[in-house]
C-alpha cells in the first residue's frame, strides 16, 4: 500500500510541475503529445493519473503527521484542472467550453469533499472558522468578505446590466456547418477526408509529422527552427509552399486579414463585422484544414442558405485563385499563426 501511494505521489509532484512549466511558458504545451484521434481518451487518463498522484500525495503527508487541510485540497485540485484545460489542451478550448467543464469539475468535487459527513465538516472548517471568529484576525477578515465579496458582486452585476451605448451585435454563425463536399473549379472535394496536398516532407510525401516539425510555438514575434526558414529562396518541400503561400496572401489577402494575419488590415474596418483573426484560437485552430479550404473557396456571397445568417464580405477566391494556390494560403495561415488544423475523429 504504501509503495501504491508513493507511485501516486511521484505522480502528483511530476504533474504539478509539468503544469507549472506550461503555465509559465518554460515547459512547451506539447511536451506530451496529444494522439490525434484519441485526445479525449488521453486527456480522461492523463486526468485520473493526476486525480491519482494527488490523492497518494494527501495520503503520504497525512501519515507523516503533515496533513493538509481538505478545503485547500478541494480549491487546488480545481485550479489544476482549469490549468490543465488551458494549457494542456492543443488546439486551445474556447473559454465557454473550458468554463462548462470547470463547472462539472467543480460538482465532482464538491460530491468528493462531503461523500461522508466527516470529510464534510473538514472541508468547511475554514469557512466556519471565519464566520464563527470572535476577535483577532479571523474577525477583521470575516468583515472584510462581508464588504469585499458583495461589493465584487456587484460590480460585476452592474457591468453585466448596465445599458451599453454601442450598436447591438448582430446576429450571426461563428463557424457555418460545411457540406459533405464542394466542387472547385470542377472538381468536386470531400472534406472528410480530403487532404492539403502541400502538407508533405521532402519526398513530396504526406507527412503531418514533418510539417509539424517545421511549426513551432510563438512568443515574442514567429521562432524558427535552425535551417527552417520559408523565405529562403532555396526552401523545398514543405517550407516553399509556405513561402509561395505566403507570397498569394499577401497579394491578396492582408489588406483586409492584417499583415499579422489578425484580422486588422489596411480596409478591416470598413466592415462590420470586421474580417476573422486568424491569431484568435478561437479561429482556424478549431477548424480542419477542408473546413477553410471550402471557406475560402466560396468567400461569403458563395455559403449556403443553411450556413446563414452569415455576415461576411469575403470574396469567393475560386474565381481568382487556382486550387493549389488556394492550399497554400491555407497552409501559410497555419504556419504563420502556429496552429495545427484539427483532424476528423
Amino acid at each position: 500500500m504504501k509503495a501504491l501511494m508513493s507511485v501516486g505521489a511521484l505522480i502528483g509532484v511530476v504533474g504539478i510541475l509539468l503544469l507549472a512549466g506550461m503555465t509559465v511558458g518554460i515547459v512547451p504545451s506539447n511536451t506530451v503529445r496529444l494522439l490525434e484521434g484519441y485526445m479525449p481518451v488521453q486527456v480522461i487518463l492523463e486526468l485520473t493519473l493526476f486525480v491519482a498522484g494527488f490523492t497518494g500525495l494527501s495520503y503520504m503527508m497525512a501519515s507523516m503527521g503533515m496533513a493538509f487541510p481538505r478545503f485547500w485540497q478541494g480549491i487546488l485540485m480545481w485550479a489544476f484542472i482549469l490549468l490543465y484545460l488551458k494549457f494542456r489542451v492543443y488546439p486551445p478550448i474556447p473559454f465557454s467550453v473550458r468554463a462548462m467543464y470547470g463547472t462539472v469539475s467543480l460538482v465532482a468535487i464538491f460530491m468528493w469533499v462531503s461523500a461522508n459527513e466527516e470529510d464534510w465538516k473538514k472541508f468547511k472548517q475554514p469557512i466556519m472558522n471565519i464566520l464563527d471568529a470572535q476577535a483577532g484576525g479571523k474577525r477583521l477578515l470575516r468583515y472584510a468578505y462581508l464588504i469585499i465579496l458583495p461589493l465584487l458582486i456587484g460590480g460585476f452585476s452592474y457591468n453585466a446590466m448596465v445599458p451599453k451605448s454601442e450598436e447591438p451585435i448582430e446576429l450571426r454563425t461563428v463557424h457555418p456547418a460545411p457540406p459533405a463536399s464542394t466542387k472547385v473549379h470542377g472538381k468536386t472535394y470531400t472534406l472528410q477526408t480530403s487532404q492539403n496536398p502541400y502538407r508533405i516532407n521532402l519526398e513530396g510525401k504526406y507527412d503531418q509529422d514533418y510539417s509539424n516539425a517545421m511549426t513551432v510555438e510563438q512568443g515574442m514575434g514567429r521562432l524558427m527552427k535552425p535551417n527552417a526558414n520559408p523565405w529562403d529562396k532555396d526552401a523545398q518541400g514543405y517550407l516553399k509552399y509556405v513561402r509561395e503561400g505566403g507570397e498569394i496572401f499577401y497579394q491578396n489577402c492582408h489588406f483586409c486579414h492584417g499583415d499579422n494575419l489578425n484580422g486588422r488590415g489596411l480596409h478591416a474596418f470598413a466592415f462590420n463585422p470586421i474580417p476573422a483573426n486568424f491569431t484568435d484560437p478561437g479561429t482556424i485552430a478549431q477548424l480542419q484544414e477542408t473546413f477553410i479550404f471550402w471557406r475560402v473557396s466560396k468567400g461569403g456571397i458563395g455559403l449556403p442558405n443553411e450556413a446563414g445568417p452569415w455576415a461576411s464580405v469575403m470574396p469567393p477566391w475560386e474565381q481568382h485563385l487556382t486550387v493549389d494556390e488556394i492550399w497554400k494560403v491555407v497552409l501559410f495561415e497555419y504556419w504563420h499563426t502556429g496552429y495545427y488544423p484539427r483532424t476528423w475523429d
